[in-house]
């Protein structure tokens, strides 16, 4: 194994990691109950018995962070599964129609891109109103214009090959041409960029709540934990640092594997 590949081990793993605590955060990654608070243990810093501390009403800090990946990580992945699938539905439709349609649909498109994708996750939010899912549906939303970019350019760059114009000419339906043979040539970029994609929705989520539009409290969420611990920058350092870098590890992570599939799919 070579040191490049060992170097990708590691955010495979971080990955890895923090799905399984996504999923089964209370068996196996929760020693207190992250929302049963103690006044007689709050603010401790860490050390023996809680890990990361405890936050100004007691609650155990390493409990609260597992217990907020499994909303954020959720609408993260829900975000990216919307975003990938509206986005290509849209590019393939503008690939293959071409014309005026191919025209329109790609004015939309780059009027979307032109709007700073924070600023229309805050407006699609407000419209759909605060929580979890809501937040996903709008990451998801103003992620669909990149997607519909580089599946149009995909479908376009194949449509051209020659086994797809042999197909055509055999007499082979639209349908089944870009289901069998456009549709799979197209998908290595996809994937490169919705794990690239997964990154930045984890952070836009983690910004979203921390602006207060995810889960309502108690419920962990890692936005809303650093928005709660800002208070106590001074005296409880822990209550902000701590979910800050689970973020900042599980985005870095997440983009290195983005940036392997990236190279892998260019040199296809």
């Amino acid at each position: 194994m070579t040191f490049a590949r060992r170097l990708g081990v590691v955010p495979s793993a971080l990955v890895l990691l923090a799905a399984v605590a996504a999923a089964f955060a209370p068996a196996l990654f929760s020693p207190a109950d992250p929302l049963r608070g103690d006044l007689t243990r709050r603010l401790l810093p860490p050390g023996d018995g809680h890990l990361f501390g405890t936050d100004e009403l007691g609650r155990d800090v390493l409990s609260r962070v597992v217990h907020g990946s499994a909303p954020s990580l959720q609408a993260a992945v829900i975000a990216v599964g919307i975003a990938v699938i509206a986005g290509s539905a849209i590019g393939l439709v503008a690939g293959t129609a071409r014309g005026r349609l191919d025209d329109l649909v790609m004015r939309v498109v780059e009027v979307l891109l032109a709007v700073p994708s924070f600023l229309l996750v805050l407006v699609v939010v407000a419209v759909l109103g605060p929580g979890t899912r809501e937040v996903a549906v709008a990451v998801g939303v103003s992620a669909a214009a990149v997607f519909s970019r580089i599946m149009r350019a995909e479908v376009i760059r194949v449509r051209g090959s020659g086994y797809v114009e042999a197909a055509a000419v055999c007499g082979t339906g639209r349908p089944t041409v870009l289901l069998t043979h456009i549709l799979p040539n197209a998908a290595g970029p996809l994937t490169a960029l919705a794990t690239l994609e997964l990154g930045n929705a984890v952070l836009t989520v983690a910004a979203v709540s921390f602006l207060g539009f995810g889960a309502p409290p108690p419920a962990p969420e890692w936005g809303s934990l650093i928005a709660a611990g800002r208070p106590f920058l001074a005296s409880a350092w822990w209550l902000t640092t701590v979910p800050g870098l689970v973020i900042v590890t599980v985005v870095l992570a997440v983009n290195h594997l983005g940036h392997v599939l990236r190279t892998r799919s260019e040199k296809r």
